[in-house]
């Protein structure tokens, strides 16, 4: 009778050592919430309005049945707003603390959750002054935590999952949304309220996640992170920059406005391939004049903004966007504009990043 005691003492303690073992290898990821629809709440499961950022982080992970099965989950509210309320204090906040956290061995991952409306601007910026190879997700979801089919737990596991994978690393900040895994260079927001918002309509997704079930299709190739240029370190603000939508008629008085608040830069979101009337070009001639850079972007889903193509912008000074949409634009130009470079320099770095 001992001896059978004794083998289940032992049994029980060897399997209780092998449970604590597994738990200890699975990698430990940090979510740092911001609030957005994924912690939004509604009156009623088919309420169309909602009020964003009203579920704390805990009650967000809790909400996901086995998030604690594929990785040792903790997580910090760094802010709880609606996405159009993000701050580029609220940036350098994120970029500050996941910096610190990604410079030790205790984290092998983090994941943002976040708003959809500004999401893509978020992660684009990130990925260019996270200094860490390690994974770095950023998830959403369009339907608030109180809808029918709401979609956010699921989001939340599988962003969890891609950052806890080893073929994640060295891959730059990723945005995961409906099962697609996406480069914040890539990706833009396509749709008011569809679940299936985010699309890379140009370069097509990184991956695909299914229920934790990842497989990466391709590595982004624009510079990011590690081999990034740009710091935040000690950064408390960024320079004015200021997006001006383009039209037929636009108005040039909106481009001298914009000089006269104390924008450094301007982003034109042109009509077709960066254009605009004859008469914002001059205004825009005028601004580049006063030292103000002007890039050219366009305000059409997809293509590229050619330098020299319709517009001289060896003669007037500006920079062409090349693949970037006006709001990443507006972002690449606010931290090239932290130091001092020329046009030409400026023009290299959008065709980089």
């Amino acid at each position: 009778m001992q001896l059978r005691y004794r083998v289940l003492v032992i049994l029980l303690f060897s399997i209780t050592s092998l449970v604590c073992a597994q738990q200890k290898k699975l990698p430990n990821i940090v979510i740092l919430a911001t609030g957005g629809t994924i912690a939004g709440a509604a009156e009623s499961g088919t309420s169309a309005g909602y009020t964003s950022g009203q579920v704390g982080v805990q009650t967000m992970i809790d909400a996901v049945p086995g998030i604690k099965d594929i990785a040792n989950v903790t997580g910090e509210q760094i802010a709880n707003v609606g996405s159009q309320d993000m701050s580029i204090k609220i940036w350098l906040d994120l970029a500050h603390k996941i910096n610190e956290l990604l410079a030790t061995d205790a984290v092998d991952g983090i994941v943002i959750t976040h708003g959809t409306d500004t999401q893509e601007e978020t992660a684009y910026f990130l990925n260019l002054v996270v200094k860490s190879d390690k994974p770095v997700v950023t998830t959403g979801s369009m339907r608030p935590s109180t809808a029918v089919s709401a979609e956010g737990p699921l989001n939340l596991y599988n962003a969890v999952a891609v950052a806890a994978n080893k073929k994640a690393k060295g891959r730059g900040v990723m945005i995961v949304m409906n099962d697609q895994i996406h480069s914040p260079q890539a990706a833009t927001k396509t749709n008011t309220t569809s679940v299936q918002t985010f699309l890379s309509p140009m370069q097509g997704m990184l991956g695909a996640v299914l229920y934790g079930q990842l497989e990466f299709y391709r590595m982004p190739h624009n510079i990011h992170t590690t081999k990034s240029e740009f710091s935040v370190k000690g950064v408390k603000e960024l320079p004015r920059v200021d997006v001006i939508f383009g039209a037929a008629d636009m108005n040039p008085d909106l481009i001298d406005l914009s000089v006269k608040a104390g924008a450094k830069g301007i982003v034109i979101a042109g009509v077709g391939n960066g254009n605009m009337n004859a008469a914002s070009l001059e205004a825009c001639k005028k601004a580049i004049d006063k030292g103000i850079v002007v890039v050219r972007s366009t305000r059409v889903p997809t293509g590229y903004v050619l330098r020299n193509g319709e517009v001289n912008d060896d003669k007037y000074g500006t920079i062409a966007s090349d693949e970037l949409n006006a709001q990443k634009s507006r972002v690449l130009l606010m931290l090239a504009l932290m130091k001092k470079h020329t046009a030409a320099e400026i023009q290299e770095i959008f065709y980089n990043y």
